[in-house]
Protein backbone atom coordinates (compact mmCIF):
# COMPACT_ATOMS: atom_id res chain seq x y z
CA UNK A 1 0.00 0.00 0.00
CA UNK A 2 2.85 2.65 0.84
CA UNK A 3 3.88 2.71 -3.35
CA UNK A 4 0.32 3.90 -4.15
CA UNK A 5 0.23 6.36 -0.82
CA UNK A 6 3.17 7.60 -2.20
CA UNK A 7 2.35 7.97 -5.60
CA UNK A 8 -1.15 9.76 -4.85
CA UNK A 9 0.75 11.90 -2.30
CA UNK A 10 3.08 13.06 -5.36
CA UNK A 11 0.38 13.88 -7.55
CA UNK A 12 -2.01 14.83 -5.69
CA UNK A 13 -0.61 16.28 -2.49
CA UNK A 14 -3.48 14.31 -0.62
CA UNK A 15 -3.18 11.17 1.46
CA UNK A 16 -4.34 8.01 0.47
CA UNK A 17 -5.30 6.06 3.50
CA UNK A 18 -6.82 1.61 3.43
CA UNK A 19 -8.75 1.17 6.61
CA UNK A 20 -8.02 -1.83 8.07
CA UNK A 21 -8.87 -1.99 11.58
CA UNK A 22 -11.67 -0.35 13.65
CA UNK A 23 -8.75 2.20 14.88
CA UNK A 24 -8.30 3.24 11.29
CA UNK A 25 -11.94 3.57 10.66
CA UNK A 26 -12.31 5.67 13.60
CA UNK A 27 -9.36 7.61 12.70
CA UNK A 28 -10.49 8.45 9.78
CA UNK A 29 -13.80 9.03 10.75
CA UNK A 30 -12.02 11.49 13.12
CA UNK A 31 -10.38 13.45 10.42
CA UNK A 32 -13.35 13.42 8.35
CA UNK A 33 -15.62 15.40 10.73
CA UNK A 34 -12.97 18.15 10.99
CA UNK A 35 -12.58 18.43 7.74
CA UNK A 36 -16.65 18.61 7.57
CA UNK A 37 -16.66 21.47 10.06
CA UNK A 38 -15.54 23.59 7.68
CA UNK A 39 -16.55 24.87 4.30
CA UNK A 40 -14.99 22.55 1.79
CA UNK A 41 -12.35 23.22 -0.30
CA UNK A 42 -11.41 21.62 -3.48
CA UNK A 43 -8.48 20.05 -1.77
CA UNK A 44 -10.49 19.17 1.33
CA UNK A 45 -13.39 17.57 -0.38
CA UNK A 46 -10.35 15.52 -2.11
CA UNK A 47 -9.00 14.26 1.22
CA UNK A 48 -12.64 13.45 2.16
CA UNK A 49 -13.25 11.36 -1.00
CA UNK A 50 -9.67 9.69 0.20
CA UNK A 51 -10.92 8.84 3.41
CA UNK A 52 -14.70 7.51 3.43
CA UNK A 53 -15.36 6.47 -0.32
CA UNK A 54 -15.84 3.09 0.14
CA UNK A 55 -15.54 2.20 -3.77
CA UNK A 56 -12.10 3.49 -3.01
CA UNK A 57 -11.44 0.87 -0.15
CA UNK A 58 -12.57 -1.86 -2.15
CA UNK A 59 -10.25 -1.23 -4.82
CA UNK A 60 -7.60 -1.70 -2.07
CA UNK A 61 -9.35 -4.96 -1.12
CA UNK A 62 -8.87 -5.72 -4.49
CA UNK A 63 -5.18 -4.99 -4.08
CA UNK A 64 -4.74 -6.90 -1.03
CA UNK A 65 -6.26 -9.99 -2.88
CA UNK A 66 -3.54 -9.64 -5.51
CA UNK A 67 -1.02 -9.35 -2.74
CA UNK A 68 -2.46 -12.96 -1.19
CA UNK A 69 -2.05 -14.69 -5.07
CA UNK A 70 1.09 -13.20 -5.31
CA UNK A 71 2.07 -15.09 -1.90
CA UNK A 72 0.22 -17.85 -2.92
CA UNK A 73 1.85 -18.67 -6.40
CA UNK A 74 5.27 -17.92 -4.73
CA UNK A 75 5.12 -20.83 -2.10
CA UNK A 76 6.18 -24.30 -3.48
CA UNK A 77 3.38 -26.98 -4.70
CA UNK A 78 2.78 -29.14 -1.47
CA UNK A 79 3.31 -32.95 -2.20
CA UNK A 80 0.86 -35.37 -2.54
CA UNK A 81 0.80 -38.52 -0.39
CA UNK A 82 -0.92 -41.82 -1.56
CA UNK A 83 -1.53 -44.88 0.78
CA UNK A 84 -2.16 -48.58 -0.97
CA UNK A 85 -2.27 -51.97 0.54
CA UNK A 86 -2.99 -55.19 -1.34
CA UNK A 87 -3.43 -58.61 -0.14
CA UNK A 88 -3.68 -61.90 -2.01
CA UNK A 89 -2.68 -65.72 -2.27
CA UNK A 90 -0.84 -67.91 -1.94
CA UNK A 91 -0.26 -67.49 1.74
CA UNK A 92 -1.18 -65.03 3.23
CA UNK A 93 0.26 -62.18 1.28
CA UNK A 94 -0.26 -58.71 2.38
CA UNK A 95 1.73 -55.27 0.64
CA UNK A 96 1.02 -52.14 2.74
CA UNK A 97 2.78 -48.82 1.07
CA UNK A 98 3.26 -45.09 0.33
CA UNK A 99 3.89 -42.68 -1.94
CA UNK A 100 4.93 -39.09 -1.78
CA UNK A 101 4.42 -37.39 -4.85
CA UNK A 102 5.50 -34.31 -6.16
CA UNK A 103 5.25 -31.99 -9.18
CA UNK A 104 8.77 -31.06 -10.83
CA UNK A 105 7.79 -29.10 -13.16
CA UNK A 106 5.97 -26.88 -10.61
CA UNK A 107 9.13 -26.88 -8.51
CA UNK A 108 11.28 -26.20 -11.33
CA UNK A 109 9.57 -23.29 -12.97
CA UNK A 110 8.92 -21.93 -9.08
CA UNK A 111 11.32 -18.97 -9.55
CA UNK A 112 10.13 -17.82 -12.76
CA UNK A 113 6.73 -17.88 -12.11
CA UNK A 114 7.19 -15.85 -9.00
CA UNK A 115 8.53 -13.22 -10.73
CA UNK A 116 5.70 -12.95 -13.58
CA UNK A 117 3.21 -12.78 -10.20
CA UNK A 118 5.41 -10.25 -8.73
CA UNK A 119 5.00 -8.37 -11.79
CA UNK A 120 1.27 -8.70 -11.75
CA UNK A 121 0.92 -7.46 -8.60
CA UNK A 122 3.06 -4.28 -8.74
CA UNK A 123 -0.06 -3.86 -12.33
CA UNK A 124 -1.98 -4.47 -9.47
CA UNK A 125 -0.88 -1.26 -7.50
CA UNK A 126 -0.47 0.77 -10.18
CA UNK A 127 -4.53 0.04 -11.05
CA UNK A 128 -4.83 1.07 -7.85
CA UNK A 129 -3.19 4.22 -8.12
CA UNK A 130 -4.87 4.92 -11.30
CA UNK A 131 -8.56 4.27 -9.72
CA UNK A 132 -7.53 6.56 -6.52
CA UNK A 133 -6.22 9.42 -9.36
CA UNK A 134 -9.64 8.96 -11.08
CA UNK A 135 -11.59 9.51 -8.22
CA UNK A 136 -10.06 12.72 -7.30
CA UNK A 137 -10.59 13.91 -10.75
CA UNK A 138 -14.07 13.28 -10.58
CA UNK A 139 -14.47 14.84 -7.07
CA UNK A 140 -12.84 18.19 -8.56
CA UNK A 141 -14.94 18.03 -11.21
CA UNK A 142 -18.33 17.31 -9.17
CA UNK A 143 -16.86 20.04 -6.58
CA UNK A 144 -16.96 22.44 -9.09
CA UNK A 145 -20.18 21.78 -10.72
CA UNK A 146 -21.84 21.83 -7.30
CA UNK A 147 -20.35 25.37 -6.62
CA UNK A 148 -21.51 26.79 -10.21
CA UNK A 149 -24.81 25.43 -9.68
CA UNK A 150 -25.08 27.10 -6.52
CA UNK A 151 -23.43 30.16 -7.51
CA UNK A 152 -25.80 30.22 -10.41
CA UNK A 153 -29.33 29.59 -8.24
CA UNK A 154 -27.91 32.84 -6.06
CA UNK A 155 -27.36 35.24 -9.59
CA UNK A 156 -30.55 34.25 -10.99
CA UNK A 157 -32.32 34.56 -7.21
CA UNK A 158 -31.41 38.34 -6.98
CA UNK A 159 -31.76 38.93 -10.56
CA UNK A 160 -35.68 37.45 -9.69
CA UNK A 161 -35.80 39.77 -6.49
CA UNK A 162 -35.23 42.78 -8.24
CA UNK A 163 -37.75 41.78 -11.49
CA UNK A 164 -40.35 41.50 -8.52
CA UNK A 165 -39.37 45.09 -7.44
CA UNK A 166 -40.24 46.10 -10.89
CA UNK A 167 -43.35 44.19 -11.21
CA UNK A 168 -44.87 45.80 -7.90
CA UNK A 169 -44.00 49.17 -8.90
CA UNK A 170 -45.52 48.80 -12.22
CA UNK A 171 -48.79 47.32 -10.38
CA UNK A 172 -48.71 50.67 -8.29
CA UNK A 173 -48.37 52.73 -11.26
CA UNK A 174 -51.15 50.59 -12.96
CA UNK A 175 -53.36 51.36 -10.39
CA UNK A 176 -52.90 54.94 -10.95
CA UNK A 177 -53.10 54.83 -14.61
CA UNK A 178 -49.32 55.79 -14.78
CA UNK A 179 -48.59 52.47 -16.51
CA UNK A 180 -50.70 50.63 -19.00
CA UNK A 181 -52.00 46.75 -18.95
CA UNK A 182 -49.51 45.66 -21.52
CA UNK A 183 -46.47 47.05 -19.66
CA UNK A 184 -47.60 45.61 -16.44
CA UNK A 185 -48.19 42.22 -18.39
CA UNK A 186 -44.27 42.66 -19.67
CA UNK A 187 -42.92 42.74 -16.58
CA UNK A 188 -45.48 40.16 -14.66
CA UNK A 189 -44.54 37.85 -16.95
CA UNK A 190 -40.76 38.49 -16.60
CA UNK A 191 -40.96 37.76 -13.04
CA UNK A 192 -42.93 34.87 -13.52
CA UNK A 193 -39.80 33.43 -16.16
CA UNK A 194 -37.57 34.08 -13.88
CA UNK A 195 -38.90 32.15 -11.27
CA UNK A 196 -39.53 29.42 -13.42
CA UNK A 197 -35.65 29.18 -13.97
CA UNK A 198 -34.52 29.60 -10.49
CA UNK A 199 -37.07 26.20 -9.72
CA UNK A 200 -35.06 24.52 -12.48
CA UNK A 201 -31.67 26.26 -10.86
CA UNK A 202 -32.30 24.72 -7.48
CA UNK A 203 -33.14 21.72 -8.80
CA UNK A 204 -29.72 21.18 -10.73
CA UNK A 205 -28.07 22.35 -6.99
CA UNK A 206 -29.77 19.41 -5.31
CA UNK A 207 -28.40 17.14 -8.05
CA UNK A 208 -24.69 18.49 -8.68
CA UNK A 209 -24.46 18.28 -4.63
CA UNK A 210 -25.72 14.64 -4.91
CA UNK A 211 -23.45 13.59 -7.30
CA UNK A 212 -20.95 15.19 -4.82
CA UNK A 213 -22.31 13.57 -1.89
CA UNK A 214 -21.77 10.22 -3.43
CA UNK A 215 -17.95 10.91 -4.66
CA UNK A 216 -17.03 12.07 -0.63
CA UNK A 217 -19.31 8.71 0.35
CA UNK A 218 -21.66 11.31 3.09
CA UNK A 219 -25.14 10.64 4.31
CA UNK A 220 -27.07 11.69 7.26
CA UNK A 221 -26.29 14.58 9.53
CA UNK A 222 -22.92 14.95 7.30
CA UNK A 223 -24.96 16.12 4.37
CA UNK A 224 -24.62 19.46 6.65
CA UNK A 225 -21.85 20.69 5.47
CA UNK A 226 -20.66 23.89 3.50
CA UNK A 227 -19.37 24.98 0.36
CA UNK A 228 -18.01 28.52 -0.73
CA UNK A 229 -20.13 30.45 -2.29
CA UNK A 230 -18.52 31.02 -4.80
CA UNK A 231 -15.85 29.23 -7.74
CA UNK A 232 -12.18 30.33 -7.31
CA UNK A 233 -11.29 33.40 -9.19
CA UNK A 234 -9.70 33.40 -12.66
CA UNK A 235 -6.76 33.49 -12.53
CA UNK A 236 -4.66 36.32 -14.44
CA UNK A 237 -3.31 33.82 -16.50
CA UNK A 238 -3.01 30.68 -17.64
CA UNK A 239 -0.24 28.17 -16.84
CA UNK A 240 1.79 27.99 -19.68
CA UNK A 241 3.32 23.69 -20.52
CA UNK A 242 6.59 23.39 -22.71
CA UNK A 243 5.09 20.29 -23.94
CA UNK A 244 2.08 18.13 -22.72
CA UNK A 245 2.68 15.40 -25.04
CA UNK A 246 5.97 14.32 -23.22
CA UNK A 247 4.27 15.27 -19.70
CA UNK A 248 1.59 12.87 -20.48
CA UNK A 249 4.01 10.02 -21.78
CA UNK A 250 5.79 10.19 -18.16
CA UNK A 251 3.06 10.30 -16.11
CA UNK A 252 0.03 8.94 -16.93
CA UNK A 253 -0.56 5.49 -15.16
CA UNK A 254 -2.68 3.64 -17.87
CA UNK A 255 0.44 4.24 -20.11
CA UNK A 256 2.23 2.49 -16.83
CA UNK A 257 0.07 -0.18 -16.28
CA UNK A 258 0.19 -1.75 -19.91
CA UNK A 259 4.08 -1.19 -19.82
CA UNK A 260 4.29 -3.54 -17.00
CA UNK A 261 1.69 -5.57 -18.54
CA UNK A 262 3.83 -5.93 -21.93
CA UNK A 263 6.59 -6.98 -19.69
CA UNK A 264 4.72 -9.33 -17.91
CA UNK A 265 3.45 -10.98 -21.01
CA UNK A 266 6.72 -11.40 -22.67
CA UNK A 267 8.29 -13.39 -19.77
CA UNK A 268 4.96 -15.80 -19.67
CA UNK A 269 5.55 -16.15 -23.60
CA UNK A 270 9.00 -17.37 -22.46
CA UNK A 271 7.97 -19.49 -19.77
CA UNK A 272 4.72 -20.83 -21.90
CA UNK A 273 8.00 -21.89 -24.98
CA UNK A 274 9.76 -23.49 -22.76
CA UNK A 275 7.39 -25.77 -20.55
CA UNK A 276 5.74 -26.96 -23.68
CA UNK A 277 7.03 -29.79 -23.22
CA UNK A 278 6.35 -30.48 -20.34
CA UNK A 279 3.13 -30.25 -18.91
CA UNK A 280 3.42 -32.65 -16.60
CA UNK A 281 6.00 -34.05 -14.67
CA UNK A 282 6.09 -36.07 -11.52
CA UNK A 283 8.34 -37.36 -8.99
CA UNK A 284 7.58 -39.92 -6.51
CA UNK A 285 9.15 -41.04 -3.57
CA UNK A 286 7.74 -44.75 -3.08
CA UNK A 287 7.85 -47.27 -0.05
CA UNK A 288 6.29 -50.82 0.72
CA UNK A 289 6.14 -53.34 2.96
CA UNK A 290 5.27 -56.80 1.84
CA UNK A 291 4.41 -59.37 4.57
CA UNK A 292 3.58 -63.14 3.32
CA UNK A 293 3.30 -66.52 4.85
CA UNK A 294 4.56 -69.68 3.87
CA UNK A 295 2.36 -73.16 3.86
CA UNK A 296 4.40 -73.76 7.47
CA UNK A 297 2.95 -70.37 8.98
CA UNK A 298 6.42 -68.76 9.22
CA UNK A 299 5.43 -64.94 8.30
CA UNK A 300 8.70 -63.06 6.49
CA UNK A 301 8.48 -59.25 5.51
CA UNK A 302 10.49 -57.04 3.06
CA UNK A 303 10.62 -53.69 2.83
CA UNK A 304 11.14 -52.01 -0.38
CA UNK A 305 12.13 -48.20 -1.43
CA UNK A 306 11.84 -46.85 -4.58
CA UNK A 307 11.35 -43.39 -7.03
CA UNK A 308 8.59 -43.09 -9.65
CA UNK A 309 8.60 -40.54 -12.49
CA UNK A 310 5.38 -39.78 -14.60
CA UNK A 311 5.71 -37.31 -17.41
CA UNK A 312 3.10 -36.59 -20.34
CA UNK A 313 4.35 -37.56 -23.75
CA UNK A 314 3.68 -34.80 -26.30
CA UNK A 315 1.80 -36.91 -29.19
CA UNK A 316 -0.97 -34.91 -29.47
CA UNK A 317 -0.81 -32.32 -27.92
CA UNK A 318 2.75 -30.50 -28.62
CA UNK A 319 1.74 -27.01 -26.91
CA UNK A 320 1.92 -25.04 -30.25
CA UNK A 321 -1.78 -23.72 -29.68
CA UNK A 322 -0.59 -22.42 -26.02
CA UNK A 323 2.57 -20.78 -27.16
CA UNK A 324 0.41 -19.33 -30.10
CA UNK A 325 -1.81 -17.78 -27.61
CA UNK A 326 0.48 -16.16 -25.30
CA UNK A 327 2.17 -14.46 -28.26
CA UNK A 328 -0.87 -13.05 -29.73
CA UNK A 329 -1.87 -11.46 -26.52
CA UNK A 330 1.59 -10.16 -25.84
CA UNK A 331 1.30 -8.93 -29.31
CA UNK A 332 -2.37 -7.49 -28.41
CA UNK A 333 -0.63 -5.77 -25.35
CA UNK A 334 1.79 -4.20 -27.69
CA UNK A 335 -0.49 -2.71 -30.13
CA UNK A 336 -3.08 -1.50 -27.86
CA UNK A 337 -0.03 0.31 -25.56
CA UNK A 338 0.55 1.75 -28.87
CA UNK A 339 -2.66 2.88 -29.63
CA UNK A 340 -3.19 4.29 -26.20
CA UNK A 341 0.08 6.53 -26.73
CA UNK A 342 -1.35 7.89 -29.92
CA UNK A 343 -4.81 8.80 -27.95
CA UNK A 344 -2.69 9.87 -25.08
CA UNK A 345 -1.16 12.24 -27.05
CA UNK A 346 -4.22 13.47 -28.89
CA UNK A 347 -5.83 14.03 -25.45
CA UNK A 348 -3.27 16.00 -23.97
CA UNK A 349 -2.89 18.15 -27.05
CA UNK A 350 -7.37 18.62 -26.47
CA UNK A 351 -7.16 19.00 -22.87
CA UNK A 352 -4.74 21.72 -23.13
CA UNK A 353 -6.11 23.58 -26.11
CA UNK A 354 -9.43 24.03 -23.98
CA UNK A 355 -7.37 24.15 -20.73
CA UNK A 356 -6.24 27.79 -22.85
CA UNK A 357 -9.02 28.76 -24.54
CA UNK A 358 -11.87 28.36 -21.94
CA UNK A 359 -9.18 30.67 -19.73
CA UNK A 360 -9.29 33.21 -22.79
CA UNK A 361 -12.93 32.88 -22.95
CA UNK A 362 -14.00 33.24 -19.08
CA UNK A 363 -11.42 36.38 -18.83
CA UNK A 364 -13.09 37.80 -21.93
CA UNK A 365 -16.02 37.77 -20.41
CA UNK A 366 -14.85 39.12 -16.95
CA UNK A 367 -12.89 41.79 -18.31
CA UNK A 368 -14.60 43.03 -21.64
CA UNK A 369 -18.59 41.74 -21.99
CA UNK A 370 -19.62 42.49 -18.58
CA UNK A 371 -18.32 45.54 -18.03
CA UNK A 372 -20.14 46.55 -21.28
CA UNK A 373 -23.23 45.33 -20.30
CA UNK A 374 -23.19 47.42 -16.87
CA UNK A 375 -22.76 50.14 -19.02
CA UNK A 376 -25.51 49.46 -21.17
CA UNK A 377 -27.81 48.92 -18.14
CA UNK A 378 -26.80 52.04 -16.46
CA UNK A 379 -27.59 54.29 -20.07
CA UNK A 380 -30.75 52.04 -20.43
CA UNK A 381 -31.80 52.64 -17.30
CA UNK A 382 -31.23 56.64 -17.35
CA UNK A 383 -33.43 56.95 -20.90
CA UNK A 384 -35.91 54.88 -19.46
CA UNK A 385 -36.32 57.50 -15.85
CA UNK A 386 -36.10 59.95 -18.52
CA UNK A 387 -39.00 58.41 -20.02
CA UNK A 388 -36.69 58.29 -23.68
CA UNK A 389 -37.97 54.39 -23.68
CA UNK A 390 -40.38 52.03 -22.54
CA UNK A 391 -40.32 48.99 -20.29
CA UNK A 392 -40.30 47.03 -23.57
CA UNK A 393 -36.67 47.99 -23.73
CA UNK A 394 -35.73 47.92 -20.40
CA UNK A 395 -36.62 44.50 -20.22
CA UNK A 396 -34.38 43.26 -22.98
CA UNK A 397 -31.88 45.28 -21.26
CA UNK A 398 -32.30 43.21 -18.41
CA UNK A 399 -32.40 40.17 -19.69
CA UNK A 400 -29.22 40.76 -21.66
CA UNK A 401 -27.64 41.65 -18.72
CA UNK A 402 -28.66 38.52 -16.90
CA UNK A 403 -27.71 36.00 -19.69
CA UNK A 404 -24.40 37.73 -19.80
CA UNK A 405 -24.15 36.99 -15.96
CA UNK A 406 -24.62 33.63 -16.52
CA UNK A 407 -22.86 33.15 -19.53
CA UNK A 408 -19.87 34.54 -17.50
CA UNK A 409 -20.20 31.98 -14.71
CA UNK A 410 -20.69 29.26 -17.27
CA UNK A 411 -17.33 30.25 -18.36
CA UNK A 412 -15.59 30.45 -15.48
CA UNK A 413 -17.24 26.85 -14.11
CA UNK A 414 -15.75 25.53 -18.09
CA UNK A 415 -12.29 26.62 -16.74
CA UNK A 416 -12.03 24.89 -13.70
CA UNK A 417 -13.47 21.97 -15.15
CA UNK A 418 -10.80 22.28 -17.93
CA UNK A 419 -8.39 22.30 -15.56
CA UNK A 420 -9.16 18.86 -13.83
CA UNK A 421 -9.68 17.62 -17.87
CA UNK A 422 -6.16 18.45 -17.85
CA UNK A 423 -5.19 17.00 -15.03
CA UNK A 424 -6.83 13.77 -15.97
CA UNK A 425 -5.36 14.19 -19.37
CA UNK A 426 -1.83 13.98 -17.85
CA UNK A 427 -1.90 11.72 -15.17
CA UNK A 428 -4.41 9.32 -15.47
CA UNK A 429 -5.83 9.51 -19.15
CA UNK A 430 -8.57 7.43 -21.19
CA UNK A 431 -9.78 5.41 -17.69
CA UNK A 432 -11.22 9.44 -16.89
CA UNK A 433 -13.40 10.70 -19.46
CA UNK A 434 -13.04 14.27 -20.55
CA UNK A 435 -16.14 16.43 -18.85
CA UNK A 436 -16.28 17.66 -22.50
CA UNK A 437 -16.82 21.53 -21.60
CA UNK A 438 -16.14 22.67 -24.87
CA UNK A 439 -18.42 20.22 -27.27
CA UNK A 440 -21.30 19.92 -24.20
CA UNK A 441 -21.87 23.64 -22.76
CA UNK A 442 -24.72 25.43 -24.37
CA UNK A 443 -24.46 28.67 -25.47
CA UNK A 444 -25.94 31.42 -22.98
CA UNK A 445 -29.69 30.60 -22.10
CA UNK A 446 -32.24 33.67 -23.12
CA UNK A 447 -34.07 35.24 -20.31
CA UNK A 448 -37.01 35.49 -21.72
CA UNK A 449 -39.68 38.13 -21.57
CA UNK A 450 -43.01 36.49 -21.61
CA UNK A 451 -44.07 37.87 -24.96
Amino acid sequence: MAPVTDSVRKETGRDAVKLSSPEDLRRARERVQALLAEPLTEDTAVQVALLNNRGLQAAYNDLGISEAEYVQTSLPPNPALTLGSTFGSPGNFAEIGFQLVGNLLAIATLPRRTEIAKREFEEARYRAVATTLSLTVDVRRAYVRAIAAQQRLALLEQARQTADASAQMMRQLGETGAANKLDQARVSAFYADLSAQVAQARLHVAGTREALNRMLGLWGSDLAYKLPPRLPALPAAADMLADVEVEAMRRRVDLIILRYEIVTLAKSVGFVDATRYMSFLELGLGYRNEAESNEAGERSTKNRYGLDLGIVIPIFDRGEARVTAARETYMRAINRLIERSVNARSEARVAYTTYRATHEIARYYQTRILPLRRQISAEVLLRYNGMLVDVFELLIEERERITANVASLDALRDYHLAVADLQAALIVGGLVPPSGVINTTPPPETIPLGL
